[in-house]
């Protein structure tokens, strides 16, 4: 069976057999009762199908470890360079409030200029008509121009993106590793550097009860990447002497290390639930809850999912099963 299914795999490295309908992706939860729709969706259901292959993926290996590099790689990580050197080009304005320069709407008026010739140059030539689709995911992955703030929703905004690009065959399973490490920890780098230079806010943070004011997928994968470590346990990640000798490996110490640099005081008092995640036994523990957590604080609040759009590749039609 899985031979059969090999072959049939390996005779469509040549243009998509079937000819899609691409679309540019739209709104359609607009109140609360529609978030039964979305639970019930294709999106939904590929959407965490996709989080959870790459939480399996990542399991028990280093940011450091030898994977394949493909070209399709190689160009996102180009795209994502671009987006640095054009926050370098598009320095902060003067301006009387400490939070959200405005800076931040022109550099963000570049990509939506931009974006759509950006994943242009990520896809092969006869895939052209799913570049005004993937692009939208693409712009809504770094925040929000009008409020100058950036959360969960912008990330999975990217996760979806990354996930379009999976489904359109431009990225592919042996892709899993390199997508994570190498394309969504560059993302994570350059989401950081935005967050910082333009003084973001976080998009409807909950404080000290949030898991992190910004992000919340490098925390399911960087804890999947630690299960079964020999040395590191979760009851580690408060201790800084951990943190500054394994955060080039680790993506959760990553993420510990650039929010004891934004936030002053107790680790205890800035962020509370992490800090009860650290007296969870172990990794898979802490991998298991924060996926849960996800589901729970991320993808089943309206606030979060009201932004989130959909088209031919992340439709909200039910599964189909």
């Amino acid at each position: 069976m899985a031979e059969s299914e090999r072959r049939t795999g390996a005779s469509e490295e040549v243009p998509p057999p079937v000819q899609q309908c691409f679309m540019v992706p739209k709104k359609e939860i607009n109140v609360v009762s529609d978030m039964a729709k979305w639970k019930r969706s294709q999106a939904y259901a590929d959407y965490m199908g996709f989080i959870l292959t790459l939480n399996e993926g990542v399991r028990g290996k280093k940011l450091t470890c030898e994977y394949k590099v493909s070209e399709p790689i190689e160009k996102l990580v180009a795209l994502l360079n671009t987006l640095d050197r054009w926050i370098d080009e598009t320095p902060p304005v003067d301006q009387p409030s400490r939070f959200g320069n405005k800076a931040f709407r022109t550099w963000y008026a570049k990509l939506d200029q931009e974006a759509e010739k950006l994943v242009s140059a990520v896809i092969p030539k006869h895939l052209a008509d799913a570049a005004p689709e993937v692009a939208v995911y693409l712009k809504e992955s770094v925040g929000n121009s009008t409020r100058i703030d950036y959360g969960t929703g912008h990330e999975a905004a990217f996760a979806a993106f990354l996930c379009c690009l999976c489904k359109i065959g431009v990225l592919r399973v042996d892709d899993q590793m390199a997508i994570v490490f190498k394309v969504f920890n560059r993302y994570l780098e350059v989401m950081r550097k935005l967050q910082k230079t333009y003084r973001m806010e976080p998009a409807g943070s909950q404080g000290v009860w949030g898991l992190d004011d910004f992000q919340f997928l490098p925390f399911i994968w960087g804890s999947s990447q630690l299960i079964d470590h020999p040395s590191l346990e979760p009851r580690h990640f408060v201790d800084e002497k951990v943190v500054n000798e394994n955060h080039k490996d680790f993506m959760f110490l990553e993420c510990i290390l650039f929010i004891t640099e934004m936030k002053t005081g107790p680790f205890a008092e800035h962020s509370n639930q992490l800090w009860n995640i650290s007296a969870v036994p172990s990794w898979s523990k802490v991998n298991q809850g924060l996926i849960r957590m996800y589901k729970a604080e991320c993808l089943e609040k309206f606030p979060v999912i009201q932004h989130f759009k959909f088209g031919s590749l992340l439709p909200i039609q039910p599964v189909t099963s």
